[in-house]
């Protein structure tokens, strides 16, 4: 197995994606080989910092990157050697198997549409987080920002990729997939969650359960809750703030704890041919390892084929 890692992208690179990968590295197997695309000599230079062997790696060299504040599309473009387009070309190519960035999010989604592309029948690739809950399972929760507006034949598309995910990934069989609205009833919602209710409803692919209200988000009741990326995105901001804000006030919880992003390391992008990992612009070693972890867990649980599978297989 083979990782491509974008060493430029993030606040804090190439310092924390190389120490990250450092990280990862010292927990991965034997025949797990990460292909750094970055400045060679720099990561070179960290790891002899570091005493740790810089030939554990492999490497591509590019001294160029997107920028955080740059247009995605435009830039992706025009700058064919940056570290996140030879990324891609690499795994279009299939010379990685899975490709990890803390960088730009729009250039990490072009990529993934335009080079990797959608899986045939998957109207919108889609990205999700976890949130911890009650039961010790996490909650599988999509979109979380990529589509703000979303048609109700798309949210019930999320509703079987974040099924085939919870499956996969945390072994949790016949997944309850719900719908995040504002009251559990049928009827409740505006005009695109109630159109959203009858198709999911009516959805043979999955195990819905209905509505899900916001104050049921950590009770265990669901294992995947889908919504429009406008209202994931807010849902997971305000988890990652009860987090901050228990850490102004010295409060230590081993629940809330897994609130930090770092330990999560990144979002998957579903949908698209190939695994793909966006990492949090902020990221730290500490994330950027669990990012690197977390490709290598999508790649073993061959979320891209199971997909593949199931949309063949839809009626």
């Amino acid at each position: 197995m083979r990782l491509g890692v974008d060493i430029l992208g993030g606040d804090f690179a190439p310092e924390a994606t190389v120490l990250g990968s450092i990280l990862a590295f010292k927990e991965l197997s034997s025949d797990v080989r990460l292909v750094l695309i970055g400045n060679e000599p720099e990561i070179k230079k960290i790891c002899e910092r570091e005493k740790f062997d810089p030939s554990n790696f492999d490497y591509v060299h590019t001294t160029n990157s997107i920028g955080m504040g740059e247009h995605p599309a435009k830039t992706y473009q025009q700058k064919p050697d940056s570290s996140i387009a030879l990324g891609f070309g690499m795994l279009k190519h299939g010379q990685i198997d899975g490709l990890a960035s803390a960088g730009n999010t729009g250039a990490m989604m072009v990529g993934a549409v335009y080079t990797v592309k959608a899986i045939p029948g998957v109207i919108r690739p889609v990205i999700l987080t976890t949130i911890p809950q009650v039961t010790g399972t996490p909650l599988v929760l999509l979109d979380v920002g990529i589509n703000p507006d979303a048609r109700p034949d798309v949210l019930c598309q999320y509703g079987l990729l974040g099924s085939i995910y919870s499956e996969s990934v945390y072994h949790v069989e016949n997944p309850k997939v719900a719908l995040l609205n504002i009251g559990s009833e049928d009827q409740k919602g505006n005009l695109v969650s109630k159109e959203t209710f009858q198709l999911m409803k009516e959805a043979k692919e999955f195990n819905f359960i209905g509505n899900l209200e916001g104050n049921d988000l950590f009770s265990g009741k669901a294992n995947v809750l889908v919504c429009d990326g406008f209202v994931g995105n807010i849902v997971l901001k305000e988890a990652e703030a009860f987090y901050t804000l228990l850490k102004k006030r010295k409060i230590e919880d081993d629940f809330f704890n897994q609130f930090n992003f770092e330990v999560y390391g990144g979002t998957p992008v579903l949908g698209v041919n190939a695994p793909v990992i966006i990492g949090h612009g902020r990221s730290n070693e500490r994330a950027i390892k669990n990012m690197i972890l977390q490709t290598r867990q999508v790649i073993e649980a061959r979320i891209c084929e199971k997909i593949k599978d199931a949309f063949n297989n839809v009626e």
